[in-house]
């Protein structure tokens, strides 16, 4: 399994990914520069970190998103490859059209940075194979603009289509129907608020997170 995080001036959470899928897949991701032209041969799933990217100028992930190495990564979703977006990497996919929707500022105004509660809606995707649908996870979460909106039939047919995996148990941002993730169409293109490579048995935020990336490599094993 051959793994890549992108990194852009102003990510904070790439050496998180970078261990979480060394963790998962046993082999080392390739650090994937902002203004690289090319994603490398044979990568079967791309990380786009959280963080500040270009410092959220314009609005979160506004510039990252039209970065040189977009391109490359539209294409790799094309071939049917699998990426993962956590936090300003979900910002980044909606802004270039990857997943629907936007992340506008948190409901509160305030910036929230704890442990969060996940249920598990849809235990029947590539993400969330290990889990049990209806099943309670803690993911920490810290963001300013997580705030997740679309309009009515957009959000109907995320939910219609079974593309809503995990919703908030107690919304901390004002999100639609309490969606904390959504994923594409194919289902191989995953954008979430939370942090899930900071919960995978380490020293930080538990270890409900493993699962979510056994399930992807196991599906990525399956499909290869």
């Amino acid at each position: 399994m051959k793994s890549a995080v992108i990194v852009f001036p102003g990510s904070n959470c790439d050496r998180d990914a970078q261990t979480a899928l060394r963790k998962a897949s046993g082999q080392e991701p390739n650090m994937v520069w902002h203004k690289d032209a090319s994603i490398p041969d044979g990568t079967d799933i791309v990380m786009v970190p959280g963080g500040f990217s270009y410092g959220d100028h314009l609005r979160c992930g506004a510039m990252a998103g039209n970065s040189p190495i977009i391109s490359a990564l539209k294409a790799h979703a094309d071939r049917g490859g699998y990426i993962l977006g956590v936090c300003n990497g979900f910002q980044i996919l909606t802004e270039t059209g990857l997943l629907p929707g936007a992340l506008m500022r948190n409901a509160s105004l305030h910036f929230v940075c704890k442990q969060q509660t996940l249920i598990v809606n849809n235990a029947n995707t590539a993400y969330t194979d290990k889990y049990k649908s209806g099943e309670k996870i803690s993911i920490p979460i810290a963001h300013h603009d997580g705030n997740y909106f679309a309009d009515e039939h957009t959000l109907d047919t995320l939910e219609g289509e079974g593309r809503v995996p995990f919703k908030y148990d107690g919304n901390p941002n004002g999100s639609a129907r309490d969606i904390a993730g959504i994923t594409s169409k194919n289902g191989r293109v995953l954008g979430m608020m939370p942090h899930p490579e900071r919960a995978i048995g380490g020293h930080e935020g538990g270890t409900d997170g493993l699962a979510m990336f056994e399930s992807l490599m196991q599906s990525i094993s399956v499909n290869a």
